[in-house]
């Protein structure tokens, strides 16, 4: 029998400690590097925000076809996202509103989009989110637009109609809901705290097992946390981050009742991305009142063989029964089909704006 000789321990931690030294070399190669763009930027005359979403997602999808493992894609990404949010932040500290307060899924999105070295600011509602953008206080804004489960967030699509932003992002969270609580037992919770939304999403599991619980519908998960913590009969449903903040003991993981539960939420400012071979565009169309107008309208995207990826239809706040439409399609604005698809149906709408192109959430 062929014995396979086994490398001595105290020789593996040699050659961990030599590649952790030229890991941290490496990394400060990379950091001075970012350094020399930021001054060469500046002599160039940018004063803006050097963060560009097109070219993180592009070093970011490089990445992840160059991993060999045994580390997954996900992985890999997630520690390479840090360390350009690390180095961004040697060029210049960004400043990124979301939907507040501290610990809610929308800062967790905050942190898994720029990674962790961004000053995040909370903005008590979707629109101050979008007023600390639009007036400067911060470069980039978090706010959510879709949940699989429960559908849109009809405040954030209110408030692209009317905003001079754009959308240059996104990112996808697993959303996993926590019974947060310092009662011992279910049978000793009197209240529930959460946003309207999670309340929702764990319909089922509350009345399976909290059916005589007073549900009340808060501002954010957060907040419900905040309440909580010093009330003994009272629970918030909301995430691990929440718990962590708030110092309030996990009683039950996991209860929403669709395992698959995600939210997207985009990433809002004032830059154009540029194409990067895996975007998405967003806009919003008003149709004429007349029979087939949307009919037409799809035919443009059939037409240029450009994927719709969804289309929600909101009150125009215009007139009764007059309705507005926002869409997602596969494809930058500036890709040639895209491009044309556009053109077309334009001539065949009565209000067109474009929410922005932007690269698809990588992980």
């Amino acid at each position: 029998m062929v014995q396979t000789s086994i490398t001595p321990l105290a020789e593996l931690r040699e050659k961990i400690d030599a590649v952790d030294t030229q890991i941290l070399q490496l990394i400060n190669q990379r950091a001075r590097y970012a350094e020399e763009v930021a001054k060469t930027k500046l002599a160039q005359g940018e004063n803006g925000s050097f963060y560009r979403p097109d070219r993180e997602s592009l070093v970011l999808r490089r990445i992840q076809e160059l991993n060999t493992g045994p580390l997954s894609n996900e992985t890999a990404m997630r520690f390479f996202r840090e360390l350009m949010s690390a180095c961004l932040a040697l060029e210049k500290p960004l400043d990124v509103a979301f939907l507040g307060p501290e610990g809610t899924f929308t800062q967790q999105a905050a942190f898994k989009h720029f990674g962790h070295a961004v000053h995040t600011v909370p903005a008590a509602t979707i629109s101050a989110v979008f007023d600390a953008v639009e007036n400067d206080s911060c470069a980039f804004g978090v706010v959510p637009i879709q949940n699989s489960t429960e559908g849109v967030i009809s405040h954030t699509l209110d408030r692209l109609l009317t905003s001079t932003l754009q959308i240059c992002g996104e990112v996808e969270i697993r959303v996993q809901q926590n019974l947060l609580t310092h009662a011992k037992a279910l049978n000793e919770i009197t209240d529930i705290f959460s946003h309207a939304q999670s309340l929702a999403q764990c319909r089922q599991w509350l009345e399976t097992n909290l059916p005589n619980a007073q549900q009340t519908s808060v501002s954010s998960n957060a907040q419900a946390a905040q309440l909580v913590a010093e009330n003994p009969n009272a629970a918030a449903i909301a995430g691990v981050i929440a718990a962590d903040i708030y110092k309030l003991p996990i009683l039950n993981a996991n209860i929403e009742d669709d395992s698959n539960n995600t939210t997207r939420f985009i990433i809002i400012g004032k830059q154009t991305a540029t194409p990067t071979s895996h975007d998405k565009t967003t806009f919003v169309v008003s149709t004429k009142n007349q029979a087939g107008a949307l009919y037409q309208m799809l035919e443009s995207f059939a037409t240029a063989n450009v994927d719709m990826l969804s289309i929600e239809s909101r009150p125009s706040r215009q007139g009764l029964w007059d309705y507005v439409f926002f869409i997602d399609i596969v494809g930058h604005s500036d890709d040639t089909n895209v491009a044309q698809a556009l053109a077309a149906l334009k001539t065949k709408v009565s209000m067109f704006k474009q929410l922005g192109s932007y690269p698809q959430a990588v992980f």
